[in-house]
């Protein structure tokens, strides 16, 4: 199938590792130019020329720091004109709210929930003005399916859940389509660098990290693939299902509802 996607200019914000990354990659795999963004240009570098070798696509790349209104001013004035933003940028502390500081709060919102509300800011109007365009907010379970032990989470996801709703309704008059994917745990670096660290502490060997992942605690007996989350907001990005906005999907492999 044709995603309709050739051609097409699209952000990725916390694109260098992870469900950026692999987003960037199926992105460009389909034809579309690819502007990766995160903090540090040595990592967006190497980014940049791994999916430019996997995919043969036409990659670049803006080095910003997320958590600096300013910084995503000069990124907006960098890219103004972009067909399709993918707000991913920002990992949140966990722990309850006895273990959480103020500064943990702020720094958790700073990049997450300000940063992606504010580049909807920047970009919305841009689309709306061109009569075309798309956004996808990369946000997680953790705002759905709350836990205490990640407090913090479940407030800013939460918050980025209704934002996204809220403008997903505004926006299809102007034929822009704003919608959001909330991902559960996913086998990232994120995830195994906890899991090497774990394995070192309790066996004695970080290469023996795949024991600590029990498949009773996942549907599927398995994490989700940060190229499942990416394959998602690449296809609901196409044309092909155009009828979209407002809506934020859940692609926890129905963990939720487990009992």
């Amino acid at each position: 199938m044709d995603l309709e996607l050739t051609g097409k200019h699209v952000l990725v914000t916390g694109a260098s590792k992870g469900i950026g990354l692999e987003t960037a990659r199926v992105f460009a795999a389909e034809g579309a130019r690819v502007t990766l963004v995160s903090r540090r240009a040595e990592a967006l570098e190497a980014a940049v020329q791994q999916v430019k070798g996997q995919t043969g696509g036409a990659v670049d790349y803006i080095a910003a720091d997320l958590s600096d209104d300013r910084a995503r001013a000069d990124l907006f004035d960098a890219a103004p004109d972009i067909d399709i933003l993918v707000n991913n940028a920002g990992a949140i502390r966990s722990g309850p709210l006895s273990d959480r500081t103020m500064d943990d709060w702020r720094t958790g919102f700073e990049l997450k929930v300000w940063g992606y509300i504010h580049l909807c800011m920047l970009y919305a109007p841009r689309m709306r003005a061109r009569g075309a365009g798309t956004i996808i907010n990369v946000i997680g379970m953790g705002g759905r399916a709350v836990r205490s032990s990640y407090i913090i989470g479940a407030a800013g996801n939460a918050a980025l859940i209704g934002f996204t709703n809220a403008l997903g309704a505004e926006t299809p008059q102007d034929n822009v389509r704003v919608f959001g994917i909330n991902p559960s745990a996913t086998l990232t670096d994120r995830m195994t660098d906890r899991l090497r660290a774990a394995a070192k502490d309790r066996l004695g060997d970080e290469n023996r990290w795949e024991e600590l992942l029990d498949p009773d605690r996942f549907p599927f007996g398995r994490p989700a693939q940060a190229q499942e989350i990416a394959s998602l907001a690449v296809l609901l990005a196409s044309a092909k299902v155009h009828y979209l906005s407002g809506t934020v999907v859940d692609i926890d492999g129905g963990g939720q509802w487990a009992g």
